[in-house]
């Protein structure tokens, strides 16, 4: 029985996925923010279970991708695909209600092709979580970051919009330029070979995980003091402080 205790538990990540799907598609983009990162809690806990109850298979392994495809790679695509609409009808409407019944932007998408580029980040995910399944060598580290770590990126944006509410974010947020580079930039990011440090620790020792420990504290100062604006930061932090990481010591 215990061996299927994972997949449930991954099973409830697609759930989350298809219902954060349902928000986005509807610009409920907060909901929608809420099942993703319900979604990436599941998909943390499955791998847990998976180790603690040590029923690891091939199946688990190719369902945890596949409900990543969802969670981590669709919705972060629907959620640009949103984002790029507003940016082209002109701003941000923060009463997301009166957002999904407007149909204005949904008539325009009959000549507009460029809120469709937001499904590069979607195709970018699928590739990598392809590429991820046969390679043998991240254990211990990631090469390219991780699709939930570019989900929680993707869908930081609208919550900026909603929550910090200041007209230079917005003004940024909402630039075409601004988003089309994002999501170029997040493509690269995910099939990078760039090479990431996983929070995977072995010991508790911090002379063994100094950087990880750095890592953790200096996120929870940022969430603290800048909220929904610190998600984009600590990104940024994780990847640079990786690269710096591996630079050789003189």
């Amino acid at each position: 029985m215990k061996r299927y205790i994972p997949n449930l538990i991954t099973l409830l990540n697609v759930l989350c996925g298809c219902i954060a799907a349902v928000f986005a598609v509807l610009n409920q983009l907060e909901l929608a923010a809420v099942f993703v990162c319900l979604g990436i809690l599941f998909d943390f806990f499955d791998g847990m279970a998976a180790r603690v109850l040590d029923v690891r298979s091939e199946l688990g392994l190719q369902l945890d991708s596949l409900a990543d495809v969802i969670t981590s790679g669709l919705v972060p695509g629907i959620v640009m695909f949103q984002l790029l609409g507003m940016s082209m009808s002109g701003g941000w409407n923060v009463d997301l209600s009166a957002q999904a019944t407007d149909a204005t932007f949904w008539v325009g998408l009959k000549v507009a092709p460029l809120p469709f580029f937001g499904f590069l980040i979607t195709m970018a995910s699928a590739y990598r979580l392809a590429k991820f399944n046969i390679d043998e060598h991240q254990v211990s580290s990631f090469i390219g970051l991780p699709t939930p770590a570019n989900a929680l990126l993707i869908i930081s944006l609208p919550l900026i919009l909603i929550y910090q509410n200041n007209d230079f974010l917005n003004g940024i947020i909402l630039n075409q330029w601004f988003l089309i580079g994002m999501t170029m930039l997040s493509a690269f990011l995910l099939n990078s070979n760039i090479e990431l440090f996983a929070l995977k620790f072995k010991n508790w020792s911090f002379q063994d995980n100094a950087l990880r420990y750095i890592f953790i504290i200096v996120s929870l100062v940022l969430l603290i003091t800048l909220q929904f604006l610190a998600v984009p930061i600590i990104i940024a932090f994780y990847v640079l402080s990786s690269i710096i990481s591996k630079i050789p010591a003189k």
